[in-house]
């Protein structure tokens, strides 16, 4: 077997694996969703995956980087809501990483079903 293609699988496996156990606490488990879809984002470029395939995993990192981004961003100056003088509508600014977590939990899943299906 192709040393790319095997380390491919690897780090496809253990990203996916990362992206559902950071779950458990998603504000905590950020970081390892973060790391989780990188993993796999690099497993998808080792692998021969199509161009459409590869831009549809570049969007979801990015997603779930902006949202985590933004979240430690806004935990670092205090939060919104209450007494911080910030709009509850700032939340909106979050919204990419679950969005982005769900791009990447549903591909891995229609990728695992038609592989074991």
């Amino acid at each position: 077997m192709d040393t790319y293609k095997t380390w491919s699988r690897i780090l496809v496996i253990v990203g996916a694996i990362a992206m559902l156990a950071g779950t458990l606490d998603p504000m905590e488990g950020s970081v390892v969703i973060l790391t989780g879809s990188g993993l796999v984002l690099l497993g998808i470029f080792l692998s021969n995956a199509s161009r459409r395939l590869r831009v549809y995993w570049i969007w979801t990192f990015l997603l779930i980087a902006f949202g985590v981004g933004v979240m430690f961003g806004v935990s670092a100056i205090g939060g919104f809501g209450g007494a911080t003088g910030r709009s509850m509508w700032w939340a909106i600014l979050v919204l990419p990483y679950p969005v982005g977590w769900a791009m990447g939990v549903v591909n891995l899943f229609f990728r695992f079903r038609r592989r074991h299906g």
